[in-house]
């Protein structure tokens, strides 16, 4: 039987709120296959500041918070785990909102861990967040197009039960497959080749963003195709599977870059 949970609603665009990307299982996913591509000076810094916690086990600690009442999670960090570019905009053009955004939080997180008077508290905040963040920009409607709040109002069913496409996107699709995170890290790791990690290894999250904003425009169904079934399966699965490989490079790519 198809896994049909879905991901809680999410918002994305101009109002800050609760909003989660990828779901457990591809959030994991992207720590994993970032684990198999760190340095050896990153690895151990790492290790340092995550003890026995995997990265695949951090990614996913931003969106457990969002269950703490305090005003940190509900207001100030809510704001942290999406962009919002407009169709034919680059993020430079339309910067960051005053409450600041993904790109904003990584900067700060980085500099936390580059902090040597950062306590080992913050230092473990700020690396579970960068794991996570990083994450999220993979997925394509985490870098809304600021009309629909990144897919979630956009009404579909899928296999006849009613959601949205930024839950699809969250998790529907990825839960799908019926593999383990582990099982898709490891199936998804071994396609990735030493020209694919040369591609897409960059520390800069603009460009990240810019290739997410190209896939998200390919992601939408057409207009007024709103029942989504084994048509949009087969036709995003790759999409799916290659954002979490690159996602995954690229927080390696981010965190070598940080730790070198």
């Amino acid at each position: 039987m198809r896994n049909l949970v879905a991901a809680a609603v999410c918002v994305l665009a101009v109002a800050p709120a609760p909003a989660f990307a990828w779901g457990k299982t591809g959030h994991r996913v992207v720590g994993q296959i970032a684990d198999a591509h760190l340095s050896s000076k990153a690895r151990v810094a790492v290790k340092r500041v995550l003890g026995t916690e995997t990265m695949a086990e951090a990614s996913n600690w931003p969106d457990f918070m969002k269950s703490d009442p305090s005003p940190f999670w509900q207001k100030t960090a809510s704001a942290w785990h999406y962009v919002t570019i407009p169709a034919g905009k680059t993020y430079d053009q339309v910067g960051a909102p005053p409450e600041g955004d993904a790109t904003t939080a990584l900067d700060r997180f980085s500099a936390t861990l580059r902090d040597r008077k950062a306590s080992a508290d913050d230092k473990r905040m700020a690396l579970r967040f960068i794991i996570h963040i990083v994450g999220d920009l993979a997925q394509p409607l985490h870098n809304g197009n600021g009309n629909d709040r990144g897919g979630n109002d956009l009404k579909v069913t899928w296999f006849g039960k009613a959601t949205n496409l930024h839950s699809v996107w969250d998790s529907l699709l990825v839960d799908d497959e019926q593999l383990t995170f582990s099982e898709m890290a490891t199936w998804l790791n071994a396609r990735i080749t030493p020209a694919n990690v040369n591609a897409w290894s960059s520390a800069d999250p603009k460009v990240w963003m810019a290739d997410s904003v190209i896939v998200r425009e390919q992601v939408y169904p057409p207009s007024g195709d709103t029942a989504l079934g084994y048509r949009y399966v087969y036709e995003n699965t790759p999409r799916m599977e290659l954002q979490l490989e690159k996602g995954g490079v690229r927080l390696a790519s981010y965190l070598n870059n940080l730790f070198r």
